[in-house]
């Protein structure tokens, strides 16, 4: 079968950008795992969480916008990690962005880091919980002051516990 070039360099083309996408284009977070302090195996983290929670915390998904009850939570307390009970978030930073999901203007200290995500073929910016890595949402330039950030979160990622 003889294929002419254009289809070579077409097909050899697309082949090498799947290829770059595969090799740079995962999450950052990944291959830092094993460096959390906070580390279980795949079969625990399965025993541990909820489909869902394994879903996004690990799985890096995310929950359907308007799903999560800790959108509408209002009361003083402090949003933690469903993986690991790290605290993450204050109510004091958390505001209705109008998106469907718990945003907040500003991390507790040392609670969260960041990575970057190229998986919708863009760089983003994840923001994963520091002490398991588990996913919790990303970051967004649009947010109110005092920080002008918007810590975008899937519900289900976190608990909360009310003050």
């Amino acid at each position: 079968m003889a294929i002419d070039r254009r289809t070579f360099l077409g097909v050899s083309g697309a082949a090498l950008c799947a290829g770059v996408a595969l090799f740079v284009g995962g999450r950052q977070v990944e291959a830092q795992r094993d460096n959390f302090p906070f580390r279980l195996t795949d079969a625990e983290w399965r025993r541990r969480l909820n489909p869902q929670q394994y879903a996004v915390l690990r799985g890096h998904a995310t929950e359907r916008a308007g799903t999560s009850p800790l959108d509408r939570e209002h009361r003083r307390g402090t949003f933690h990690c469903a993986g690991c009970s790290h605290p993450l978030f204050s109510s004091a930073t958390k505001f209705d962005s109008g998106t469907g999901w718990p945003s907040f203007f500003r991390p507790l200290p040392r609670a969260v880091g960041t990575s970057t995500d190229r998986s919708l073929g863009m760089a983003r910016t994840e923001v994963h919980c520091a002490r398991c890595g588990g996913h919790l949402g990303h970051v967004f330039p649009d947010g109110p002051p005092p920080t002008g950030q918007r810590y975008c979160m899937n519900g289900v990622a976190m608990t909360f516990r009310a003050a």
